[in-house]
């Protein structure tokens, strides 16, 4: 609206000026050499408005004709640089829809038309990455880590051929120099971290971690957790080299990190060692007030030397009071008391768990089966039932099961990655088990109740000679549970002048069937195999096939995974 009103100003005033010279009165005379013009005002007017018209026309026609050839160059370059935009749009699309043939020919159009373009080397590595060439990729990345625009993108797609070529000394030396050329580059800074703790540099650790917090990368609360670790990481690693450095560093994570249970175990483990036993027991009561733990307990009970096993088992009583109904205070309080000879009080302890045991609880109740009546049975059906018993919680990070704490993840390189919790595996579907709950009532059937006593056929006897009463075998039967007091059934001999029909003798019903027969239940017991075989689960280590009772009470869940130095190099090769 605002042109319009002003074009129609200037028409009116162009009007204007064209009616005011026209009623202008006059002649103009103009004489050059032998040559003399004369005319009126207004036709004078028209005609120099005319000749400027044509001069300035003139001009423009000469200057397009002069810079004809450099506006044809850069048509023809703009045009250039369209099409190979397009081919780079073209070859990322067909690099996110895993088209390897289709990224490899947009690349080869792009490289063509906009050679130094830097999205058209990011495609051409891409794509050579897509395709499998590593030296190509490898070109591309030089290419842009030469360029100053591009510089940081090439060190970090050096640094990731570096990783996936276990080149771990080359990979360090780009993550740092693009460190250098940007302090505050997450993944630079990540990979340095991770590399220093892979090595075991905790001191070069702690140190990056100070430049990412001084760079804006962490937040506080995060830098006093992650430094917590860290330190107590070092503290480990110089228990038996340093003791000094030790007892500093687990000193400043339990400040920085009260809950971290390894850090709170060794600081409370020198605080006891100085006699500081007052302060070593507040220490280990913070930290499981926040996350019980057996090594908690276990730094509980021995945080005084010298004393006895009952004073320990009166200590971890009240170390388990704090939290009340939980599982590793059961657990806690029943070793205690085995190792105090205070059997009620273990059972007593491990009773509320005992109908769903985890595998410490069956293990702890093997033991004190075979400790307090020495009763071998019992202590192998405990066993038998720790095999298939839910897991207890480990040390889980990232999917990987570790039986002992540790800084970083091999999976990730995320710093305090494992948490105290019950590995994946183990966790409940939602579904029950037919098979696995009749394969448990035939071993509660079976081996957890007493045997009963049965007599056993006699073969024929002859008609004249009197029947000696022979005494009853003991068999394992799937008949109901009889009572522990139960007497052997006595046998009663048959008339001598009837002599009884001859009985098949009976075959021992198995402790295990084959899960068809138990689902069908129309096929005849098997014989037990020689090794029962049973489901585990992918991180379940199972027995010793040599001697599966060999290590009754060790940690049945260590289920270790395959990780280390080669683990965390994919994660960044990723």
């Amino acid at each position: 609206m605002i042109r319009i009103v002003a074009f129609l100003v200037l028409i009116a005033l162009l009007a204007f000026g064209a009616a005011w010279v026209a009623d202008q009165t006059g002649d103009v005379a103009m004489s050059w050499g032998g040559w003399t013009i004369s005319t009126s005002l207004p036709v004078f007017v028209l005609v120099l408005g005319l000749v400027i018209l044509t001069g300035m026309l003139a001009v423009w026609l000469l200057f397009s004709i002069w810079r004809g050839p450099e506006r044809y160059r850069r048509h023809c370059r703009n045009k250039r640089q369209a099409r190979g935009r397009h081919a780079v749009t073209q070859g990322l699309l067909a690099i996110g829809q895993g088209d390897g043939a289709a990224a490899k020919r947009h690349s080869g159009v792009a490289r063509r038309l906009t050679s130094n373009d830097p999205l058209a080397l990011l495609l051409q590595a891409q794509s050579a990455q897509l395709d499998g060439d590593r030296a190509g990729a490898h070109r591309a990345f030089q290419a842009m880590a030469e360029r100053q625009d591009t510089r940081l993108l090439g060190l970090r797609g050096l640094f990731i051929e570096a990783q996936r070529s276990d080149d771990p000394q080359s990979a360090v030396a780009l993550a740092e120099e693009a460190l250098k050329l940007t302090p505050n580059s997450t993944w630079a800074a990540q990979a340095v971290l991770g590399f220093r703790c892979a090595q075991s540099d905790w001191t070069g650790a702690l140190k990056i971690l100070d430049a990412n917090l001084s760079s804006g990368l962490i937040d506080r609360v995060a830098y006093r957790r992650q430094r917590g670790v860290l330190l107590t990481a070092r503290a480990l690693d110089a228990e038996t080299k340093d003791r000094d450095l030790s007892r500093d560093s687990a000193a400043e994570a339990i400040r920085l990190a009260p809950t971290l249970i390894p850090a709170a175990v060794l600081a409370a483990r020198f605080q006891s060692e100085a006699h500081q036993i007052r302060r070593a027991m507040k220490i280990i009561e913070t930290a499981w007030l926040a996350q019980p733990h057996p090594d908690l307990a276990d730094a509980y009970a021995h945080v005084k030397l010298g004393d006895s096993a009952r004073q320990r088992q009166v200590r971890v009583e009240t170390l388990a009071a704090k939290v009340p109904g939980h599982v590793e205070g059961a657990l806690a309080i029943a070793r205690a008391a085995i190792d105090a000879a205070e059997y009620a009080r273990a059972r007593e302890a491990l009773a509320p768990f005992i109908a769903e045991p985890t595998q410490r609880t069956a293990m702890l109740m093997a033991e004190l089966e075979r400790t307090e009546h020495g009763d071998s049975g019992r202590a192998r059906a405990w066993t038998l039932r720790a095999v298939r018993a839910r897991h207890d919680p480990v040390w889980t990070a990232d999917g990987y099961v570790s039986e002992r704490w540790r800084p970083v993840s091999p999976v990730t390189g995320r710093i305090d990655a494992f948490q105290w919790q019950e590995p994946l595996a183990a966790l409940p579907s939602g579904e029950a088990d037919p098979i696995a709950a009749m394969e448990a009532e035939i071993l509660r059937e079976t081996v957890l109740a007493p045997p009963l006593t049965v007599p056993k056929p006699m073969a024929e006897p002859e008609p004249a000679t009197p029947i000696a009463e022979k005494p009853p075998e003991p068999i394992l039967t799937p008949a109901a549970p009889a009572e522990p007091d139960l007497e052997p059934v006595a046998e009663t001999p048959p008339p001598a002048d009837i002599p009884p029909p001859p009985k098949p003798e009976p075959a021992p019903v198995p402790l295990f069937r084959e899960r068809a027969d138990i689902a069908k239940a129309a096929k005849p017991a098997v014989p037990i195999p020689a090794v029962i075989p049973i489901t585990r689960a992918p991180d379940d280590p199972g027995v010793d096939e040599d001697d599966p009772y060999r290590d009754e009470f060790a940690e049945l869940n260590s289920g270790q995974q395959q990780g280390g130095w080669r683990g965390f190099m994919r994660r960044w090769g990723g």
